[in-house]
């Protein structure tokens, strides 16, 4: 990640390098929770047309392969290969009898009779989510064709592999939606399942799976992570999820790798770490001794940056000594995301041992103390502070992960905040995405997903090579975020970020008051900057006490300071 102070990269220097190894993907596994739906009437013809064509296109020459003969939706290949073109099919007169049963055994389950209508739930569907979970799924991964005879007409050889790679063009340009059809359709696919019309969700769905393509362009990537957040939130979860927690991939440590290797790719999280760290430097410069404490350290290479940017403070004003530096890590038992880590101990303990070598190396006083306590018995003794220390505290990507009041009465958000505001720090840090994944309704949560994620995907693809193995698991890591963004309500939803009007409406409520960044934070900043002149698009505003970074206009990453 960022140095934290300019001109100096540390993904080697710490150790925090990760190895490019096998990408990661986030697979799309058939749901069978309850709730309901609308009832689908349609009549059988209706339904046998529709069974007979997707049956014709799972045989006839063309690329609509897409529509995978494999049972569930996967994400690792939402868009799988073409098949190869088939010269001629001859069909048994079985496979028409064996279609038509399943045509009136699909009848007779999304049909109802009328004396039935008693039966229906308070929400007017008598289709639980199970059935619409088996629907949905026949609709966008058919059953494989039943054996065929193969018959090569002598007097019309098979096409060539250059006649077919033209047809398969031709045949995907002719039924995948185009990039701004695919960002409308996606829209239209979220208020449909809103409305419970899942006929056309269904149908839309369909189409979206032949334009989504994980290893495409950013939209074709962006559609692949949006299809599958919709698929989820459709269908509610399966057996096997819905036997672990709702956001425990969101805890491993994959994810946390993959999010380390996020902000050390994405400019915009990368320049959004160093300017806390910059801030944290600026509030306590005058101290001999300064005490971070962070209530979610990740993998710590926020403050390999940190370490480095004290060492390299001291070299550029030798008359004073380097102050020591305390980093205290709060894990609180209490809060989902941090009893979930399984790995929490071992990975503090393992970032403890990382820091005591570098900060040898660097012939700095450094301590590492991890602090297990709720957070309504966090006090000064507690966390250890010492006269004479200046205190900061570090809320990087870490407030959003904390329920507010739109989900506990107790209001543990604001409760930490006030916490806080009681230890007198010096300077409190906040790095969030800009975006608003907390109390917006679905729909409209569902369409600034869309926005906030098009545009970062958009300035990764600025930065990285498509075919990366890096790349492959930062996306990975923001398809699960996404997912649990767009398919999870309630307790269930952990990453819960807001825009920065409400952060300041929140950050002023608990007696806390916006700090202006100096020319020591935005200057070193600037400059850092100024070195992605060469990958137009990223953008800098610094904006009423606050420093955002973004792409193509879109702020992606906000910073601020507070006291």
């Amino acid at each position: 990640m960022a140095s934290g102070y300019p001109g100096r990269d540390l993904r080697g220097s710490f150790g925090f390098t990760t190895t490019a190894g096998s990408s990661v993907y986030a697979s799309y596994q058939p749901l069978t929770g309850g709730g309901g739906g609308g009832v689908l009437k349609r009549s059988v013809s209706e339904l046998e047309r529709e069974q007979q064509t997707l049956l014709f296109r799972s045989v006839k020459k063309r690329t609509d392969a897409s529509l995978s003969s494999s049972s569930g939706f996967n994400f690792r290949n939402p868009c799988p290969a073409v098949a190869p073109p088939v010269s001629l099919v001859v069909e048994s007169d079985k496979k028409s009898s064996v279609l038509n049963h399943q045509l009136q055994e699909l009848e007779r389950q999304l049909l109802l009779d009328d004396d039935d209508d008693d039966a229906v739930s308070a929400t007017g569907s008598a289709v639980t989510t199970s059935e619409w979970s088996e629907a949905i799924d026949q609709l966008l991964s058919p059953p494989p064709p039943a054996p065929t005879l193969t018959i090569h007409n002598a007097l019309s050889p098979s096409p060539s592999p250059s006649t077919s790679t033209s047809s398969s063009t031709s045949s995907t340009a002719s039924c995948s939606p185009n990039h701004s059809t695919s960002r409308q359709l996606l829209l239209e696919t979220a208020a449909a399942i809103a409305d419970g019309n899942f006929e056309t969700a269904s149908s839309n769905l369909a189409s979206l799976k032949r334009a989504a393509n994980i290893r495409g362009d950013p939209d074709q990537r962006l559609t692949a992570m949006m299809l599958s957040a919709l698929v989820a939130r459709a269908t509610g979860s399966s057996a096997a999820a819905a036997a672990a927690h709702p956001f425990a991939d969101l805890c491993s440590l994959e994810h946390q790798t993959a999010t380390q290797m996020m902000y050390d790719i994405s400019p915009c999280f990368k320049l959004g770490l160093m300017a806390a760290n910059l801030a944290i430097l600026d509030a306590t410069r005058e101290s001999p001794s300064i005490h971070v404490v962070d209530f979610d350290i990740g993998q710590g290479g926020q403050y390999a940056a940190l370490i480095h940017a004290v060492a390299e403070r001291s070299r550029q004003i030798p008359s004073l000594p380097p102050p020591s530096l305390k980093i205290t890590a709060v894990s609180d038992p209490t809060l989902s995301f941090t009893s979930l880590s399984l790995t929490t101990t071992n990975n503090l303990n393992l970032i403890a041992d990382k820091i005591a070598k570098l900060s040898d190396r660097l012939g700095l006083d450094v301590r590492f103390n991890i602090v297990n306590r709720r957070t309504s018995e966090l006090d000064a003794t507690v966390l250890g502070c010492e006269q004479g220390e200046a205190l900061a505290v570090n809320f990087s990507f870490a407030l959003s992960k904390i329920a507010d009041e739109s989900v506990s009465p107790a209001n543990p958000r604001d409760e930490l905040l006030r916490r806080v505001r009681s230890l007198g720090p010096k300077v409190v840090t906040v790095v969030e995405q800009e975006v608003n994944f907390n109390t917006a309704p679905f729909p409209a949560r569902f369409a600034d997903a869309c926005a906030y994620y098009g545009s970062l995907l958009d300035s990764l693809d600025a930065m990285s090579g498509r075919d990366s193995a890096d790349r492959a698991r930062v996306e990975a890591c923001l398809g699960r975020k996404v997912a649990n963004a767009v398919a999870k309500e309630g307790s269930d939803r952990l990453e819960r970020p807001e825009v920065f009007g409400k952060w300041r409406a929140r950050m002023g409520m608990a007696g806390l008051k916006p700090v202006a960044f100096g020319p020591a934070v935005v200057e070193p900043v600037k400059s850092r900057f100024a070195t992605l002149r060469s990958v137009p698009g990223f953008t800098f505003k610094e904006e009423a006490g606050r420093l955002g970074f973004g792409w193509m206009g879109r702020v992606l990453t906000v910073a601020s300071a507070w006291r």
